[in-house]
C-alpha cells in the first residue's frame, strides 16, 4: 500500500499509528492476498477477529453505563443493532474506508468497496489494529467517536421497517408498501431505488445495493419525517 494512502487514512480517522504496518494489514482483504499468493495471515481476518472482541467489550460497557435502568434483554438488542453488518458498514463509509481497501481486481470491479460485508469486516480489523498499536483506551475512543456518538439514530436505522410498521398500524389508516421504482447498473453492481408508500403517497425514498437495503433506507427516511 502506498505511504500516501496510509497517511491520508490516518488523517481521516484522526489517529497516527506508531506502527503504520498494522493499519496497512487491516486494509488487506482476503481476495487481494489470494490474488497475490500471500500467506493466509497477511489478510485482515485475524485483525477482524480481534477487533470484533474489542468492539463487543467497548459497546457492552458503554451501554451498561449509559442505560442503567434497562434489563439485560434490552441491552442485548441495543448491542446487536450497533454491531451488525449494515451499521458497521455505514460507519466505514463515514470514514471513506472503502477507498483505502486492497481488493483483488475481480472484487474491486464487482463493487467490493461498497459491499457491506467487506466494509464491516474491515472496520473491525481497523479496531483490532488500533488496539494492538495503542491499546484499549485508543480503541474505545475510536469506537465512541465513529459508532457510539449517535446510538439512537443507529438503533432506529437498524429497526426502521419494524418501527415504521408499528407506527402505521397504530394509526390504523392506509397500507404501508415498498415499491421498487428504479434498478440500474450491471448485474454485479446493481443499485436499487425503493419508495415507502402509504397508500399512494410516498413517505420515504431509499437507495441501496440490494432491494432489502433500499427498503431499509426508505423506511428510515420515512421515520425521520415522523419523528419531526
Amino acid at each position: 500500500m502506498r505511504k500516501d494512502d496510509i497517511k491520508n487514512f490516518q488523517e481521516e480517522i484522526g489517529i497516527q499509528f506508531r506502527n503504520p504496518g498494522l493499519l496497512s494489514h487491516a486494509l488487506v482483504h482476503s481476495s487481494y492476498a489470494n490474488e497475490r499468493k500471500m500467506a493466509k495471515d497477511k489478510n485482515n481476518e485475524r485483525l477482524e477477529f480481534l477487533g470484533d472482541a474489542v468492539l463487543e467489550l467497548v459497546t457492552s460497557a458503554y451501554l451498561f453505563k449509559t442505560y442503567q435502568k434497562e434489563p439485560e434483554g434490552k441491552l442485548t438488542k441495543l448491542r446487536a443493532s450497533l454491531v451488525c453488518e449494515p451499521t458497521l458498514a455505514m460507519c466505514a463509509k463515514d470514514i471513506s474506508l472503502g477507498k483505502y481497501l486492497l481488493l483483488s481486481k475481480g472484487e474491486d470491479m464487482t463493487g467490493g468497496r461498497e459491499r457491506d460485508s467487506i466494509l464491516s469486516d474491515a472496520f473491525e480489523a481497523v479496531i483490532g489494529a488500533i488496539y494492538l498499536d495503542q491499546g484499549l483506551e485508543a480503541a474505545r475512543k475510536f469506537i465512541e467517536e465513529h459508532l457510539l456518538k449517535d446510538v439512537e439514530n443507529k438503533v432506529l436505522f437498524f429497526d426502521a421497517k419494524t418501527h415504521l410498521q408499528e407506527i402505521i398500524q397504530g394509526e390504523g389508516g392506509e397500507v404501508l408498501s415498498y415499491v421498487l421504482v428504479k434498478e440500474e447498473g450491471p448485474d454485479h453492481q446493481k443499485e436499487f431505488t425503493v419508495e415507502a408508500r402509504l397508500g399512494d403517497k410516498t413517505i420515504g425514498r431509499g437507495i441501496g445495493r440490494s432491494k432489502k437495503s433500499a427498503q431499509q433506507h426508505a423506511a428510515y427516511e420515512a421515520l425521520k419525517k415522523y419523528k419531526k
